[in-house]
This record gives C-alpha cells, structure tokens and sequence, in this order.
C-alpha cells in the first residue's frame, strides 16, 4: 500500500528565517517564514517545528495557514538566538490542487548567523534560506 502513495517533489517553496527591526521593542529579532515562489496558491498548509541536538530538544510547535497565496510568504514564528546552537526542523505539508506535498527543511545548528546572510526571494531582504 505505501509503494501505491506517490508524494511529488516540493519546489519554488523556500523557509528562511530573518533578522528584522522590531518597531515596538526596538530590537532586532530573527524570525522564521515560509516563501511561496510558485505560480499556484497552496492550501492547507501545515507547518510543524521543533529544534534538537544530542542532549537537547525543544517542544514541538505547530501553525495553519488556510492559503498562502501564490508569489507570497508568511511569518511562522519568531526564533529567539538559543536556539541557534540546536538544528532547527520545520516539516511543511500542503495542498497544491488536490496532490498534497511535503518536505523538511532543516537548518543545522549554527548556521544561522549574520556570515550566512543571503539575498531572500520574494521578500527583499536578507536572511539564511533553505530550499
């Protein structure tokens, strides 16, 4: 039965987490997102998040968005800098049409940084990007 359920390949749909002002605080956070570059709206779309290492695991956390327009993005979660030191997981799972998608993006413990700053599609600034 599990050879017969054919999930596609996710592409175009990117997580990328952002160091940005925050007007009320006056601070500059990190925060997560997830980019929708494709051509088609996605529905349903699930958003599951935990960070771990060998000694260490957080608590998973979780988000629905209903759509994430097409050519969009939206904000998951703000990422507080402990966590940095552990691999971050965000498994996304979404509707495109009536195929359902889904894949990890990790980003590994330590790699968010400001060394690791790269040009983010879509939303105009700079960030650690995961495809």
């Amino acid at each position: 039965m599990k050879k017969d359920i054919e999930i596609p390949k996710v592409e175009n749909v990117y997580l990328a987490i952002v160091n940005e002002y925050n007007e009320i605080y006056k601070t500059h956070d990190w925060n997560a997102y997830i980019i929708n570059d494709k051509e088609v709206d996605l529905e349903v779309v699930l958003i599951v998040t935990s960070g771990y290492s060998e000694k260490k695991t957080t608590s998973i956390f979780r988000k629905k968005l209903d759509l994430l327009p097409k050519k969009s993005y939206a904000k998951i979660e703000f990422m507080p800098e402990e966590l940095f030191v552990l691999n971050n997981e965000f498994k996304v799972t979404f509707f495109e049409g009536n195929a359902m998608f889904e894949k990890t993006y990790l980003f590994r413990k330590n790699t968010i940084n400001d060394k690791a700053l790269q040009n983010i599609p879509l939303m105009e600034v700079r960030g650690v990007l995961v495809k």
